[in-house]
């Protein structure tokens, strides 16, 4: 009980401090949820919605939730676009944009990027419109939002348009087409397909491909039809295509549709800029036809001018002012002529609009004197060659765009996945290094106990040689004691008896002959003295204690040679004192030259092998050469069996070298000090 109750009175402080953040955080977004009310009601001006919307990112930030501070700004950014608030949708929409991201709002991203797309846009930053529209796309498209999506194509194939990638435009447009159809049928869908069939006909006139250009005029005609309201669409989609057939020439076909228009000429002037630009292009027609009075046909041109003009609409202006021009030029009025290819041309330029441009320096090339002529028709040469090589360098821009940004997202995606197959991998490779590490060493072990057990079991076996070889020793020891205990009892010593016998009864006789006798005896003694001097030289020279050893030393070259198909020489110094030598020492000797033989056979190529042991001072030393073909000693220095040979060695304190060169043979030398 004594420690029960801190624990106790920590709980109830934690669940404290989480029941008063959770009643702040609920205070926090019952505020929000107020100013996002106030910021959507329409009876108050968008200035005021656009206060309430702040406060309310105000206390979305307080309440630190991510997803409530993003749904906030998303509302503030609505509403700047409904003021057209274009410099402050950008920061916005940028932090709204790393927000969605970090919280894996996919849809959030989508709209945002299309904000994005068209705000640049908006700045005439064609590229980074372009990305940002395609970014939004692609998250329509994951997200299965046809409408959405096919709208974000709409506005990619229209900024391809104004670049002059027109093969682009028309890949997206009729992606966006084939979305359309399959949305539900309604005005809005049937003016989308309208605009965009539209823009895929003026796409294939400015290819020069009329024919693609009135079949796709017709099919957006057939959609216009099919909108309640669809007078504008309607007049839009005739005049582009009287203006495909006033480029084939076909002057009948084009006038026949103008006529039609002019019905309710009333209607038409309701939208003075269109009645004025369609009234233009109807005025020369007729006179490229040659059935008209050429004042009506003049009274037609300058009344669309002077519309134009008076509700100063350039577009317009510039349109009607090269058919002006272009009628006075028919006529042989140069002078009026060249004054209305100078209104176009001047407009042009002012407003960077090349088609015009080119045309009127067309028209101002056959209208001024040879030496200004020359100057414009250059002029006009060096814009369209331009705006040529201009057009082959963005044909496959957007395409690029849109493959880098793919490649981007590809790769940030590709990033995140190795990282996460790093992290597995990098666990996966640690484990598996420490488990090969537990294997590895436990193998190792385990080699190193059988090593140590074939050493043993190896040592046993020469030590048994040993042992029997001592037995044989011993037996032949023995043997030869019996026999010269024989030779002492039946020879030596019988006649050892027999003459002091005979001295002792010759002991009491001083004779001459008893003298002769002795003298016999004598001899004999010697004799039986030098018989006794042999034996115990006998004994001196134990051979067969001295060659033990090197008898299971030449066992050994015997049979390997014989097994390797090679000759020997064996030679021993008689001084070295094998039975001196521990039996630790003459094993290692023993298994040292083994390794040796073994390496002559498999390596060498030799035919003959030399074996000698000698003794300098305290050092026993064993040279082995061979008639090989000798080998690179920095290499082989790496093998298992030259290892250990230097193993052996080095645990006696001894020392081993090795001479060899190719074709030379090989001489290992060990010293082994004793």
């Amino acid at each position: 009980m004594i420690f029960k109750f801190p624990f106790l009175l920590i709980a109830f402080f934690i669940c404290s401090f989480v029941h008063a953040q959770t009643s702040a955080q609920n205070k926090f977004l019952d505020s929000v949820a107020h100013y996002r009310a106030l910021a959507e009601t329409n009876s108050y001006s968008l200035n005021k919605r656009v206060v309430f919307v702040k406060k309310a990112i105000k206390f979305s930030e307080d309440s630190q939730l991510d997803s409530t501070i993003l749904k906030s700004k998303r509302q503030l950014a609505t509403l700047y676009l409904r003021q057209f608030a274009i410099d402050s949708l950008y920061g916005l929409n940028h932090e709204n944009l790393k927000l969605a991201k970090k919280l894996e709002d996919s849809i959030a991203v989508g709209y945002i990027n299309n904000v994005l797309g068209w705000y640049h846009s908006q700045k005439y930053q064609n590229d980074s419109s372009y990305i940002y529209y395609f970014n939004a796309s692609k998250n329509f498209e994951a997200l299965n939002l046809p409408k959405d999506q096919a709208s974000t194509l709409n506005s990619m194939a229209t900024i391809q348009f104004e670049e002059r990638d027109y093969v682009g435009c028309e890949i997206n447009a009729f992606k966006a087409i084939r979305l359309y159809q399959s949305l539900p049928q309604s005005d809005a869908v049937l003016g989308d397909l309208w605009g965009l069939y539209n823009l895929v006909a003026i796409a294939s006139d400015e290819l020069k491909l009329y024919d693609n250009a009135l079949k796709y005029h017709f099919k957006a005609l057939d959609y216009s039809n099919q909108i309640k309201d669809n007078f504008l669409y309607s007049l839009y989609s005739k005049s582009n295509i009287a203006l495909i057939y006033k480029e084939q020439k076909d002057y009948e076909k084009g006038l026949i549709i103008y006529q039609e228009l002019f019905k309710d000429e009333s209607i038409l002037k309701q939208e003075l800029e269109n009645y004025a630009l369609i009234l233009g292009d109807y005025a020369l027609l007729r006179h490229k036809t040659g059935n008209f009075e050429k004042e009506e046909i003049k009274s037609m041109l300058l009344e669309a001018y002077h519309i134009s003009d008076s509700i100063e609409n350039d577009f317009s202006i510039m349109s009607v002012a090269l058919n002006t021009s272009e009628f006075y030029l028919d006529e042989g009025q140069k002078d009026s002529a060249l004054i209305f290819a100078d209104i176009a041309y001047n407009k042009g330029k002012e407003s960077i609009t090349n088609n015009v441009i080119l045309n009127a320096l067309l028209l101002k090339s056959r209208l001024e004197r040879p030496e200004k002529s020359q100057i414009y028709l250059n002029e006009y040469i060096h814009l369209n060659d331009s705006l040529v090589n201009k057009e082959r360098a963005i044909r496959n821009k957007f395409a690029r765009i849109e493959f880098e940004t793919e490649q981007i997202a590809l790769e940030n995606e590709r990033i995140s996945r190795e990282r996460l197959w790093l992290i597995i991998l990098s666990v996966g490779l640690i484990f598996t290094l420490v488990l090969l590490y537990i294997i590895f060493t436990q193998r190792n072990k385990n080699k190193e106990l059988k090593r140590v057990q074939e050493q043993q079991e190896a040592n046993e076996e020469i030590y048994n040689l040993m042992l029997t070889q001592q037995d044989k020793i011993d037996s032949a020891r023995t043997n030869e004691k019996k026999r010269i205990s024989q030779d002492l009892h039946d020879g030596v010593l019988g006649r050892l008896f027999g003459t002091r016998l005979s001295l002792d009864s010759l002991n009491i006789s001083s004779t001459d002959e008893a003298i002769k006798t002795r003298e016999g005896y004598i001899k004999e003694l010697k004799i039986i003295e030098q018989d006794i001097r042999e034996v115990s030289h006998e004994l001196n020279n134990d051979v067969i204690l001295n060659s033990s050893y090197l008898d299971i030393v030449e066992a050994l070259v015997e049979s390997q040679t014989k097994t390797y198909e090679l000759t020997f020489t064996l030679k021993s110094d008689p001084d070295v004192p094998w039975e001196d030598i521990p039996n630790k020492t003459k094993i290692h000797i023993y298994r040292m030259l083994q390794e040796v033989l073994l390496n002559v056979y498999k390596h060498a190529q030799a035919t003959h092998i030399i074996i000698e042991f000698s003794q300098e001072k305290a050092v026993i030393c064993l040279e082995v050469s061979d008639n090989g073909v000798g080998f690179n000693i920095k290499k082989s220095k790496k093998g298992i069996g030259l290892k250990n040979m230097y193993a052996r060695v080095s645990e006696f304190s001894g020392k081993l070298y090795i001479k060899s060169e190719k074709d030379t043979g090989t001489k290992i030398s060990i010293k082994i000090p004793v």
